[in-house]
């Protein structure tokens, strides 16, 4: 056994360095597990390691890698063992590991609970990250491993870190689940981040999936897009897939009653209805994770009823909003400056007479910055609308699907062959 192991290293040494040698390697090394030869020697896994170079050898080192984490280990071991798994990541050869994705990822996803288990989140950002740039094909696919990554970034509140790859527009996905948890993590990071725009995007992905079944994951999603909804909107969007029957519906909203209820509570524009509600309802929402983002939503009443006094009011004192939006002068002050300061309304406030000024939006819409907006964002569309043709005439070139219609088309009925009397 050990001399097979020692020739299998030798040859994974030698076939490394040319491309042309590779896929040669691949059939030894997979001739290799499928006899077993791996998994009954790992006592000796971590010295073949040290033998290879993980830039140099990355096909023949993931094959010993994935054997090495998946073998039963004290927690002291699996400690010892991320070093390595990070290192690794940092030096493989994209090309060589892509031609086993799964080992690549579970290798990471080992290192992923191992770095959990230490409940030092932090320390998987930078290699998950790197992983993940090394495993796509391309920038528009979410990969098994992005839901980790976003994941990690939440734990470690490494908002900006996790919101830089949610930017990234998406084409195809590896698995549908992978999907949703991509985009329900995401979605929780642009709430961190107070996106909130991107947050509904993000969140309705998950809403809106096609699924025989309803997921514990749409059910969170639900409950955290009423609340951005309210913040962002001021109401409740509605987004529900079409393909959801009765009883799906109902038993949905048995399980999100309390949020559609403060949803109808907030729709009344009563500070004081809202806060009692959310008192009553206060361990709900604790229990669910949500009361920090319950808050923002009373927060953001007391916002937009400052919002609607500047449609029909040029100047209003502190007292009078503090008045008409049921708070303090101080804390109306407080209210005032902080959208003053967020772009959400224009204002001026005069210290000595407590009057605040409101003003038109000064924005003319023909700054340099609005035009590379509205650029980026035309771009954008283009890319898109490119890859749907791609993807249409893929689609339309491909035999599974022609013959799937070609069926579907033989088992239909041509109801005009009956239009004519059967007798003539």
């Amino acid at each position: 056994m050990d001399d097979a192991l020692d020739v299998l290293v030798k040859r994974i040494q030698g076939l490394s360095s040319r491309d042309d040698d590779i896929p040669h390697l691949h059939k030894l090394l997979r001739e290799a597990e499928g006899k077993g030869l791996l998994c009954q020697s790992s006592s000796r896994l971590a010295f073949l390691l040290e033998q290879l170079d993980p830039s140099q050898h990355s096909l023949g080192y993931l094959y010993i890698l994935e054997a090495y984490t998946s073998t039963p280990s004290s927690n002291d071991q699996a400690r010892g063992r991320l070093p390595t798994v990070a290192g690794f990541i940092d030096s493989c050869v994209a090309e060589q590991i892509r031609l086993v994705p799964d080992k690549f990822i579970s290798v990471c996803r080992a290192f992923k609970d191992g770095i959990l288990s230490l409940k030092t989140p932090i320390r998987g950002v930078g290699p998950l990250r790197t992983a993940i740039r090394k495993l796509q094909s391309s920038s528009g696919r979410v990969t098994s491993l992005h839901s980790d990554f976003v994941m990690l970034c939440l734990l470690a509140k490494c908002y900006k870190t996790g919101y830089s790859i949610l930017e990234e527009n998406i084409f195809e996905t590896d698995q549908p689940r992978d999907l949703y948890l991509y985009c329900y993590y995401g979605g929780m990071i642009c709430i961190g981040q107070k996106c909130y725009g991107k947050a509904i995007e993000l969140l309705s992905n998950v809403i809106t999936a096609p699924s025989s079944t309803m997921s514990a994951i749409s059910i969170e999603a639900r409950k955290k897009y009423i609340l951005v909804s309210l913040i962002l909107n001021g109401q409740l969007l509605k987004c529900l897939p079409k393909h959801e029957n009765s009883i799906t519906i109902r038993r949905v909203k048995s399980l999100c009653q309390h949020y559609l209820d403060l949803a109808e509570v907030y729709s009344t524009g009563e500070i004081f209805e809202l806060e009692s509600f959310v008192e009553t309802n206060r361990q709900k929402f604790e229990s669910e994770n949500n009361l920090g983002l319950v808050r923002q939503v009373i927060s953001s009443l007391y916002k937009r009823n400052i919002q609607r006094l500047t449609q029909t009011y040029l100047t209003l004192s502190l007292q009078d909003i503090a008045n008409r939006v049921s708070t303090t002068p101080r804390e109306a002050e407080m209210h005032v400056l902080q959208m003053i300061q967020d772009g959400e309304i224009f204002a001026s406030i005069n210290q000595k007479d407590g009057m605040v000024n409101f003003h038109e939006d000064p924005e003319q819409y023909k700054s340099c910055n609005i035009i590379e907006h509205i650029d980026s964002s035309i771009q954008r569309i283009m890319a898109l609308s490119k890859k749907l043709n791609d993807v249409d005439e893929f689609i339309s070139c491909d035999t599974a699907y022609l013959a799937k219609v070609e069926l579907d088309r033989r088992h239909q009925f041509d109801f005009d062959d009956y239009d004519q009397p059967f007798f003539m």
